[in-house]
């Protein structure tokens, strides 16, 4: 089973919620799924995949900017700030030292619950402890 990881971080990098959903699903069902769980915050960075309307207006409505970069079949660009994205790396960081812990980087339980809680766990001692 392939699964695709969503997170919510803080500036630091440190991860505030996760949403695991199968590889096959659209990260616009993450996307969905984290919205309500969003700090507040004066921007936001997301990736390609995240790029949508609908949720670009709702992270307005939550008085959030958009930071995110226009998919490549867009007709129309979006315009976004190239030097605040750079700092995605941050995001990237935190996703590579979950892949630390050999379990999680090898997917050794098939059951996704039970990845779920070795993610969770590893998060929570890489960074809160």
């Amino acid at each position: 089973m392939n699964a695709k990881l969503h997170a919510v971080t803080d500036q630091n990098g440190r991860p505030l919620s996760f949403f695991m959903t199968t590889a096959q699903i659209s990260d616009y069902t993450g996307a969905a799924a984290l919205l309500d769980s969003l700090p507040a915050a004066q921007w936001m960075l997301g990736y390609r995949g995240y790029d949508a309307n609908w949720f670009r207006d709702a992270l307005e409505e939550k008085g959030i900017k958009p930071c995110i970069p226009g998919r490549k079949s867009r007709g129309k660009p979006v315009k976004y700030d190239k030097r605040k994205y750079k700092r995605r790396n941050r995001i990237e960081i935190m996703f590579e030292r979950l892949k630390d812990w050999r379990c999680v980087a090898t997917r050794y339980d098939r059951c996704p619950t039970v990845f779920f809680s070795a993610i969770c766990l590893a998060a929570t001692v890489i960074f809160w402890l």
